[in-house]
């Protein structure tokens, strides 16, 4: 699939607002992020800029994201939930902003919640898996 260039910035977008939700940046979030990064075709340099100033970065607008396809919509919401579980610190507004993005983009409630409830009960073998953006890409 090709993957228009504004979800690509949205998909990272996405990704770092995820990220600064609960005010910290670990490692485990980095690495998520940084792979996504390269694998949507961001520079290196880029990543890392943006890494170092994201918790402080007041510019960043935390709305909901909106993507062109569904199909993307639900790669990130996959994505986002690793991220989330990847530090073990999982914040209610994390969840409650990552629902609000499925929902805007036509994504089932439910389904939503069936993901969540999956990640809650495999997180250790849900984190080990490759990134949701592979599967179209």
């Amino acid at each position: 699939m090709n993957i228009p260039v504004i979800d690509k910035s949205n998909y990272l977008k996405g990704l770092l607002i995820t990220a600064r939700k609960d005010k910290q940046l670990t490692d485990p979030e980095k690495n998520i992020i940084k792979g996504i990064a390269e694998k949507l075709g961001f520079a290196n340099d880029f990543y890392e800029e943006t890494i170092r100033n994201l918790l402080t970065n007041k510019y960043i607008i935390e709305e909901p994201i909106k993507f062109s396809s569904k199909k993307i919509a639900e790669s990130f919401v996959i994505d986002g939930l690793k991220l989330f579980y990847s530090d073990n610190m999982v914040e209610k507004g994390e969840i409650e902003w990552l629902k609000k993005t499925a929902i805007k983009n036509g994504i089932n409630e439910k389904w939503f919640d069936e993901k969540l409830q999956t990640l809650k009960t495999n997180a250790g073998n849900f984190l080990i898996t490759d990134f949701a953006l592979l599967s179209i890409i």
